[in-house]
């Protein structure tokens, strides 16, 4: 960055979610914490699959996606082979812990108790039929695209 140029500073950010693996939601769990801890204001909007981030039966058990990923740098017919996405998600795992990443129940906490604002989108929960009650505690609503629009109003928009 250049010394003459101004920035104004973000004060506002809404991030969408819409992949329901773990390379998927991590990068916007991630930065939803960073821009908190930087007195920013945080909303994290889970539409499609990312809401598999705040379904209380599967949170915990996110996995990496191997097959078509080319991240994984190896050929889809290897990530297709029985527990290889067991096996990367194993390693993964092990690679935040050591950096002391949280589990997503654990960082759905963390988001909540640092004031982000956490919702579900209304069109992917009826498509899918999940209910408020197969949410995770820590999700302040379920809303409809609109009204993430009018909630986002000035905020930069950041999509995962």
């Amino acid at each position: 960055m250049s010394d003459d140029k101004k920035y104004e500073p973000i004060k506002k950010v809404s991030i969408i979610i819409s992949k329901g693996s773990l390379d998927g939601i991590y990068p916007g769990l991630i930065m939803a914490n960073g821009a908190r801890m930087e007195g920013i204001e945080a909303s994290v909007f889970f539409t499609f699959f990312g809401l598999e981030a705040i379904i209380k039966k599967r949170m915990n058990s996110i996995k990496v996606a191997t097959v078509g990923n080319p991240g994984m740098h190896m050929p889809t017919v290897l990530g297709a082979i029985p527990g290889m996405s067991s096996f990367a998600t194993m390693m993964m795992n092990k690679e935040m812990d050591k950096l002391d990443i949280p589990p997503v129940g654990e960082f759905m906490e963390m988001l909540d108790a640092a004031g982000a604002k956490i919702y579900a989108c209304k069109a992917a929960m009826d498509m899918f039929h999940y209910e408020k009650s197969d949410l995770t505690e820590e999700v302040d609503d379920i809303l409809t695209i609109g009204e993430f629009y009018e909630i986002s109003a000035g905020a930069s928009i950041i999509f995962t």
